[in-house]
Protein backbone atom coordinates (compact mmCIF):
# COMPACT_ATOMS: atom_id res chain seq x y z
CA UNK A 1 0.00 0.00 0.00
CA UNK A 2 0.95 3.33 -0.42
CA UNK A 3 3.01 4.79 2.31
CA UNK A 4 4.09 1.75 3.99
CA UNK A 5 6.80 0.59 1.28
CA UNK A 6 10.26 2.29 1.41
CA UNK A 7 12.90 1.69 -1.15
CA UNK A 8 15.96 1.47 -0.70
CA UNK A 9 18.73 1.82 -3.44
CA UNK A 10 21.90 0.02 -3.40
CA UNK A 11 25.46 1.20 -4.60
CA UNK A 12 28.85 -0.85 -4.20
CA UNK A 13 31.25 0.50 -1.41
CA UNK A 14 32.49 3.70 -2.11
CA UNK A 15 36.33 4.68 -1.32
CA UNK A 16 35.86 5.21 2.40
CA UNK A 17 33.69 2.71 2.77
CA UNK A 18 36.24 0.48 1.07
CA UNK A 19 39.32 1.70 3.40
CA UNK A 20 36.56 1.19 6.66
CA UNK A 21 36.01 -2.14 5.51
CA UNK A 22 40.39 -2.65 5.64
CA UNK A 23 40.17 -1.01 9.09
CA UNK A 24 41.82 2.44 7.93
CA UNK A 25 39.45 4.65 9.79
CA UNK A 26 41.84 6.98 10.52
CA UNK A 27 42.28 7.81 7.23
CA UNK A 28 38.56 8.23 6.24
CA UNK A 29 38.65 10.86 9.27
CA UNK A 30 41.56 12.84 7.58
CA UNK A 31 38.76 12.38 3.86
CA UNK A 32 35.88 13.40 5.54
CA UNK A 33 37.38 16.60 7.72
CA UNK A 34 39.00 17.43 4.60
CA UNK A 35 42.23 17.89 6.30
CA UNK A 36 44.51 19.04 3.61
CA UNK A 37 47.72 18.89 4.88
CA UNK A 38 47.66 15.52 6.58
CA UNK A 39 45.90 13.96 3.57
CA UNK A 40 48.88 15.43 1.57
CA UNK A 41 51.04 13.92 4.40
CA UNK A 42 49.44 10.34 3.41
CA UNK A 43 49.11 10.98 -0.41
CA UNK A 44 51.08 7.82 -1.12
CA UNK A 45 49.23 5.50 1.48
CA UNK A 46 46.12 6.38 -0.38
CA UNK A 47 47.17 6.24 -3.70
CA UNK A 48 48.45 2.96 -2.55
CA UNK A 49 44.62 1.89 -1.58
CA UNK A 50 43.47 3.86 -4.51
CA UNK A 51 44.43 1.47 -6.55
CA UNK A 52 43.93 -1.84 -4.98
CA UNK A 53 40.27 -0.43 -5.07
CA UNK A 54 40.74 0.23 -9.02
CA UNK A 55 41.23 -3.45 -8.51
CA UNK A 56 38.56 -5.19 -5.93
CA UNK A 57 36.28 -2.34 -6.39
CA UNK A 58 33.36 -2.22 -3.84
CA UNK A 59 30.96 -5.67 -4.59
CA UNK A 60 30.92 -6.90 -0.83
CA UNK A 61 32.26 -10.41 -0.95
CA UNK A 62 34.82 -9.28 -2.87
CA UNK A 63 36.32 -6.93 -0.46
CA UNK A 64 35.12 -9.28 2.56
CA UNK A 65 37.08 -11.70 1.10
CA UNK A 66 39.82 -9.60 0.84
CA UNK A 67 40.01 -8.15 4.19
CA UNK A 68 40.07 -11.44 5.60
CA UNK A 69 42.75 -12.87 3.19
CA UNK A 70 44.58 -10.08 1.18
CA UNK A 71 44.30 -12.29 -1.65
CA UNK A 72 43.92 -11.18 -5.32
CA UNK A 73 43.38 -14.12 -6.71
CA UNK A 74 40.40 -14.74 -4.89
CA UNK A 75 38.91 -11.24 -5.45
CA UNK A 76 39.31 -11.91 -9.32
CA UNK A 77 37.26 -15.44 -8.70
CA UNK A 78 34.85 -13.39 -7.10
CA UNK A 79 34.35 -10.63 -9.39
CA UNK A 80 34.25 -13.69 -12.60
CA UNK A 81 31.47 -15.82 -10.54
CA UNK A 82 29.29 -12.24 -10.34
CA UNK A 83 29.63 -11.39 -13.92
CA UNK A 84 28.77 -15.09 -14.72
CA UNK A 85 25.85 -15.14 -12.72
CA UNK A 86 24.48 -11.99 -14.52
CA UNK A 87 25.16 -13.61 -17.85
CA UNK A 88 22.64 -16.28 -16.51
CA UNK A 89 20.40 -13.72 -15.59
CA UNK A 90 20.12 -12.02 -19.39
CA UNK A 91 18.41 -15.33 -20.41
CA UNK A 92 16.69 -16.00 -17.17
CA UNK A 93 14.80 -12.77 -16.57
CA UNK A 94 14.93 -10.86 -20.01
CA UNK A 95 12.42 -11.28 -22.94
CA UNK A 96 14.01 -14.17 -24.92
CA UNK A 97 14.31 -11.99 -28.22
CA UNK A 98 16.20 -9.18 -26.82
CA UNK A 99 18.81 -11.67 -24.94
CA UNK A 100 21.18 -11.74 -27.79
CA UNK A 101 21.52 -7.88 -27.92
CA UNK A 102 21.91 -7.30 -23.83
CA UNK A 103 25.27 -9.96 -23.93
CA UNK A 104 26.51 -7.97 -27.05
CA UNK A 105 25.70 -4.98 -25.62
CA UNK A 106 27.25 -5.66 -22.19
CA UNK A 107 30.14 -7.47 -23.61
CA UNK A 108 30.50 -3.80 -25.43
CA UNK A 109 31.04 -1.82 -22.55
CA UNK A 110 35.30 -1.84 -22.18
CA UNK A 111 35.85 -0.98 -25.82
CA UNK A 112 33.41 1.77 -25.32
CA UNK A 113 35.11 3.25 -22.31
CA UNK A 114 38.65 2.69 -23.70
CA UNK A 115 37.88 5.00 -26.32
CA UNK A 116 38.87 8.19 -25.99
CA UNK A 117 35.87 9.95 -26.68
CA UNK A 118 33.39 8.39 -24.27
CA UNK A 119 30.32 8.77 -26.10
CA UNK A 120 28.31 5.60 -26.86
CA UNK A 121 28.40 4.25 -30.24
CA UNK A 122 25.97 1.69 -31.29
CA UNK A 123 28.37 0.63 -34.11
CA UNK A 124 30.90 -0.89 -31.53
CA UNK A 125 28.46 -3.58 -30.66
CA UNK A 126 27.95 -4.99 -33.91
CA UNK A 127 28.79 -3.22 -37.42
CA UNK A 128 25.95 -1.09 -38.42
CA UNK A 129 24.04 -1.63 -35.48
CA UNK A 130 21.43 1.06 -34.94
CA UNK A 131 20.42 3.01 -31.30
CA UNK A 132 16.43 1.47 -32.48
CA UNK A 133 18.01 -2.35 -32.24
CA UNK A 134 19.68 -1.74 -29.25
CA UNK A 135 17.28 0.49 -27.28
CA UNK A 136 15.30 -1.66 -24.88
CA UNK A 137 18.51 -4.12 -24.32
CA UNK A 138 19.97 -0.79 -23.03
CA UNK A 139 16.89 0.09 -20.72
CA UNK A 140 17.08 -3.22 -19.51
CA UNK A 141 20.62 -2.97 -18.50
CA UNK A 142 20.09 0.31 -16.61
CA UNK A 143 16.53 -0.74 -14.83
CA UNK A 144 18.32 -3.61 -13.24
CA UNK A 145 21.00 -1.53 -11.82
CA UNK A 146 24.04 -3.05 -14.38
CA UNK A 147 25.07 0.38 -15.43
CA UNK A 148 25.14 4.14 -15.68
CA UNK A 149 23.62 6.43 -18.38
CA UNK A 150 25.05 9.68 -18.47
CA UNK A 151 23.33 11.79 -20.41
CA UNK A 152 25.06 15.38 -22.38
CA UNK A 153 23.96 18.69 -21.57
CA UNK A 154 23.75 21.26 -24.36
CA UNK A 155 24.17 23.81 -21.87
CA UNK A 156 24.99 24.41 -17.72
CA UNK A 157 21.53 25.76 -16.82
CA UNK A 158 19.50 24.87 -13.86
CA UNK A 159 17.48 22.52 -13.71
CA UNK A 160 20.32 20.36 -15.76
CA UNK A 161 17.56 17.87 -17.03
CA UNK A 162 16.36 20.96 -19.02
CA UNK A 163 19.34 20.84 -20.95
CA UNK A 164 19.61 17.18 -21.54
CA UNK A 165 20.46 16.14 -25.20
CA UNK A 166 19.51 12.64 -25.44
CA UNK A 167 20.76 11.13 -27.90
CA UNK A 168 24.42 11.68 -26.70
CA UNK A 169 25.22 9.58 -23.67
CA UNK A 170 28.35 7.58 -22.25
CA UNK A 171 27.75 4.50 -20.22
CA UNK A 172 29.30 3.24 -17.25
CA UNK A 173 29.52 -0.12 -15.44
CA UNK A 174 27.65 -0.95 -11.53
CA UNK A 175 31.50 -1.70 -10.09
CA UNK A 176 34.99 -0.63 -11.20
CA UNK A 177 36.60 -3.96 -10.13
CA UNK A 178 34.12 -5.50 -12.26
CA UNK A 179 35.31 -2.96 -15.17
CA UNK A 180 38.43 -4.52 -14.09
CA UNK A 181 37.62 -7.86 -14.27
CA UNK A 182 35.61 -7.55 -17.67
CA UNK A 183 38.71 -5.62 -19.03
CA UNK A 184 40.99 -8.81 -17.44
CA UNK A 185 43.14 -6.55 -16.36
CA UNK A 186 45.97 -7.96 -13.65
CA UNK A 187 46.72 -6.63 -10.71
CA UNK A 188 50.17 -5.62 -11.36
CA UNK A 189 48.58 -3.60 -14.06
CA UNK A 190 46.84 -1.32 -11.96
CA UNK A 191 49.12 -1.08 -8.75
CA UNK A 192 52.39 -0.66 -10.64
CA UNK A 193 51.02 1.15 -13.87
CA UNK A 194 51.81 -0.27 -17.53
CA UNK A 195 52.81 1.97 -20.31
CA UNK A 196 50.32 -0.03 -22.39
CA UNK A 197 47.79 0.59 -19.96
CA UNK A 198 47.58 4.27 -20.64
CA UNK A 199 44.26 4.45 -22.71
CA UNK A 200 42.49 2.26 -20.49
CA UNK A 201 43.51 4.20 -17.38
CA UNK A 202 41.29 7.21 -18.29
CA UNK A 203 38.58 4.43 -18.70
CA UNK A 204 38.90 3.30 -15.13
CA UNK A 205 39.33 6.83 -13.41
CA UNK A 206 36.24 8.31 -15.16
CA UNK A 207 34.52 4.85 -13.74
CA UNK A 208 35.93 5.57 -10.29
CA UNK A 209 34.91 9.18 -10.23
CA UNK A 210 31.20 7.86 -11.40
CA UNK A 211 30.89 6.11 -8.51
CA UNK A 212 32.05 8.61 -6.14
CA UNK A 213 29.50 10.87 -7.82
CA UNK A 214 27.02 8.29 -7.09
CA UNK A 215 27.55 7.37 -3.77
CA UNK A 216 26.84 11.28 -2.69
CA UNK A 217 23.34 12.50 -1.80
CA UNK A 218 21.29 14.90 -3.89
CA UNK A 219 23.94 15.35 -7.00
CA UNK A 220 22.36 15.10 -10.54
CA UNK A 221 25.40 13.85 -12.91
CA UNK A 222 25.40 14.64 -16.52
CA UNK A 223 28.40 15.38 -19.27
CA UNK A 224 29.08 17.97 -21.24
CA UNK A 225 30.52 18.87 -25.27
CA UNK A 226 30.46 21.81 -27.34
CA UNK A 227 28.23 21.73 -30.73
CA UNK A 228 31.51 20.92 -32.49
CA UNK A 229 33.05 18.50 -30.08
CA UNK A 230 35.94 20.51 -30.07
CA UNK A 231 35.62 20.54 -26.29
CA UNK A 232 34.34 17.74 -23.59
CA UNK A 233 34.20 18.21 -20.25
CA UNK A 234 33.62 14.85 -18.11
CA UNK A 235 30.94 14.91 -15.94
CA UNK A 236 28.80 18.34 -15.54
CA UNK A 237 27.01 17.87 -11.81
CA UNK A 238 24.38 20.31 -9.83
CA UNK A 239 24.04 20.56 -6.27
CA UNK A 240 23.21 22.78 -3.75
CA UNK A 241 21.62 25.10 -6.88
CA UNK A 242 25.05 25.53 -8.38
CA UNK A 243 26.80 23.69 -11.70
CA UNK A 244 30.04 22.20 -11.18
CA UNK A 245 31.96 21.57 -14.11
CA UNK A 246 34.60 18.21 -13.48
CA UNK A 247 37.64 17.78 -15.33
CA UNK A 248 39.17 13.82 -14.65
CA UNK A 249 42.80 12.91 -14.71
CA UNK A 250 44.14 9.67 -14.64
CA UNK A 251 47.47 10.77 -12.99
CA UNK A 252 49.33 14.42 -12.25
CA UNK A 253 48.71 15.38 -16.23
CA UNK A 254 47.38 18.73 -14.93
CA UNK A 255 46.58 20.20 -18.48
CA UNK A 256 42.75 20.98 -18.83
CA UNK A 257 41.80 22.67 -21.74
CA UNK A 258 38.61 21.75 -22.17
CA UNK A 259 37.69 22.83 -18.54
CA UNK A 260 39.23 25.95 -19.90
CA UNK A 261 36.96 26.20 -22.39
CA UNK A 262 33.87 25.90 -20.58
CA UNK A 263 34.94 27.97 -17.53
CA UNK A 264 35.65 31.19 -19.83
CA UNK A 265 32.45 30.18 -21.85
CA UNK A 266 29.94 29.60 -18.50
CA UNK A 267 31.62 31.04 -15.59
CA UNK A 268 30.86 28.76 -13.05
CA UNK A 269 31.42 29.81 -9.41
CA UNK A 270 33.59 26.53 -8.73
CA UNK A 271 35.64 24.97 -11.73
CA UNK A 272 37.11 20.84 -10.13
CA UNK A 273 39.64 18.81 -11.74
CA UNK A 274 39.77 15.80 -10.00
CA UNK A 275 43.53 14.23 -10.17
CA UNK A 276 46.70 12.63 -8.08
CA UNK A 277 47.86 15.78 -7.19
CA UNK A 278 47.41 17.46 -4.04
CA UNK A 279 44.31 19.90 -3.25
CA UNK A 280 45.18 23.27 -4.32
CA UNK A 281 43.18 26.25 -5.77
CA UNK A 282 44.01 28.44 -8.55
CA UNK A 283 42.47 31.69 -9.54
CA UNK A 284 40.00 29.90 -11.29
CA UNK A 285 40.30 26.16 -11.07
CA UNK A 286 40.72 23.89 -7.40
CA UNK A 287 42.21 20.30 -7.94
CA UNK A 288 40.78 17.80 -5.67
CA UNK A 289 42.78 14.63 -5.49
CA UNK A 290 40.70 11.46 -6.84
CA UNK A 291 40.79 9.98 -3.71
CA UNK A 292 38.63 13.02 -2.39
CA UNK A 293 36.51 13.55 -5.09
CA UNK A 294 33.46 12.23 -3.00
CA UNK A 295 33.87 15.40 -0.23
CA UNK A 296 33.16 17.72 -3.43
CA UNK A 297 29.40 17.65 -2.40
CA UNK A 298 30.71 19.11 1.31
CA UNK A 299 32.97 21.77 0.27
CA UNK A 300 30.02 23.34 -1.89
Amino acid sequence: PVGKVEFLELHPLNFQEFLEALGQNELVSLLQDKDWILIKTFKEKFIHYLRQYYFIGGMPEAVHKFSLNNDFGEVREIQQNILQAYEQDFSKHAPKEIVPRIRMLWNSIPAQLAKENKKFIYGIIKKGARAKDYEMALIWLIDCGLIYKITRVTKPGIPLKAYEDLSAFKIFLVDIGLLAAMGNIDVKTLLAGNAVFEEFKGAITEQFVLQELMSAKEIDIYYWSSEKSSAEVDFIVQHNGIIIPIEVKAEENLQAKSLKVFHQKYNPPLTIRTSMSDFRKENWLTNMPLYTIKELSSIT
